[in-house]
């Protein structure tokens, strides 16, 4: 089992990865900046049908993802435990900020929201594995798959009687985070963007001030 403080932080990272992802939804009208396995069947589609400006669009969002999680996990590796976690925090806000200022300076969703995307592939080495469940990652396939495995553990006797529901939990926070993000842009537009922003950047803040030793308070 996953410890409760940790779980609770890292439930709070997928959320925000969830309301950040619904508002890039909307504003890059149906494609995302973390749901790699969307842009990847979409990207497909495209190149069937010649459509060279989606698939330019999605496969873009596919490597700038892909670009995002090398370059976390390069320094997450580089830093160490100590500082990893600050570093591609860091970067995360850095993707937030981009976004931001291109949208200000009049460049197109297809351009500015690249960042995103990248910013959303490094957020998923920022906290290490704790205990049975992924803390903190922007995709969630793979965790429903285990919560429903260790369900089925846990009925046979062979896992513990709830952990599964803490993969559960993961999958809940996207959702909830995807709903206040839509509820977010219908308020406030992209400029929704900034209530994620500033909760990676109290993650920033949390993770800079720690004690030595501590990966998760």
């Amino acid at each position: 089992m996953t410890p409760t403080p940790q779980l609770s932080l890292g439930l709070l990272l997928t959320a925000s990865a969830g309301f950040s992802d619904v508002v890039s939804f909307i504003e890059l009208g149906g494609h995302f900046t973390s749901f790699v396995s969307g842009n990847t069947t979409q990207l497909g589609d495209a190149l069937a049908q010649g459509s060279w400006s989606v698939a330019l669009l999605t496969g873009s969002l596919v490597g700038l993802f892909f670009a995002g999680s090398l370059l976390g996990s390069l320094l997450a590796l580089l830093a160490g435990p100590r500082w990893g976690s600050s570093l591609v925090t860091a970067l995360v806000v850095l993707s937030f900020l981009a976004t931001l200022a291109g949208a200000a300076l009049g460049s197109p969703p297809r351009q500015f929201m690249l960042f995103l995307a990248a910013g959303a592939g490094a957020q998923n080495a920022i906290v290490p594995s704790t205990g049975s469940v992924r803390l903190g990652t922007t995709f969630v396939t793979g965790t429903l798959f285990t919560a429903g495995q260790d369900l089925a553990l846990a009925l046979r006797g062979l896992a513990p009687p709830w952990r599964w529901a803490q993969h559960l939990l993961v999958w809940f926070s996207l959702l909830l985070g995807g709903l206040l993000g839509g509820l977010g842009y219908a308020y406030a537009g992209l400029n929704a963007l900034l209530l994620p922003g500033l909760v990676y950047l109290g993650f920033l803040i949390a993770f800079i001030l720690r004690r030595p030793g501590k990966v998760l308070d």
